[in-house]
């Protein structure tokens, strides 16, 4: 008896560890991306998962962090104007000196509606870096996504929303969202 115990047990430790694995590579590999380690200090919430995509797929190397805010949308309005995206995109992880190029505009992602602005950072290092800052809603909870890169930001714009679309990230993004 005891023997089946631990083979049922070492089972389902290797099953969840398998699945959290599958979890991590959730879009690595859809069009040049390809997971990295969640680069900021965790806060309490889901956590958050970050992408790189390379020159040669993306036509600059950019990089996107997506995570869920649970409890941050208002229920009834969804995400509302540009205001609300300035607030929730995480766009202060990158760098405290960010400014909006232009107003933003309504998007969708995995069927969430939401809206989308484009930024310019100024780096630690003095950089200058494209961003775009991506806020969807479902429900009363926000997924959000800043993605930046060297090139200007339709092209970081257009490769951001390109892999938030892939099939392997969608799944993720309403996963996190239902808590699993």
């Amino acid at each position: 008896m005891r023997r089946h115990l631990t083979i049922a047990v070492a089972c389902l430790a290797i099953g969840a560890l398998s699945g959290v694995a599958a979890d991590d590579r959730a879009g690595s590999g859809a069009g040049g991306w390809r997971g990295v380690a969640w680069p900021f200090p965790r806060e309490g919430g889901p956590a958050g998962r970050a992408f790189r995509c390379d020159v040669a797929s993306c036509g600059d190397e950019v990089e996107i962090y997506v995570r869920p805010k649970i409890g941050f949308c208002n229920c009834d309005r969804g995400v509302a104007d540009d205001d609300e995206v300035d607030r929730v995109a995480d766009l202060d992880l990158l760098s405290e000196r960010f400014s909006p190029r232009e107003p933003g505009r309504v998007v969708r992602v995995a069927d969430m509606p939401g809206r989308m602005r484009s930024y310019d950072l100024v780096m630690s290092d003095r950089s200058r870096r494209a961003a775009v800052g991506i806020a969807v809603s479902r429900r009363c909870d926000l997924l959000v996504a800043v993605a930046q890169g060297t090139s200007e930001a339709p092209k970081v714009q257009r490769a951001a929303m390109a892999f938030l679309e892939s099939p392997d990230l969608k799944r993720w993004m309403i996963a996190a969202l239902d808590g699993r």
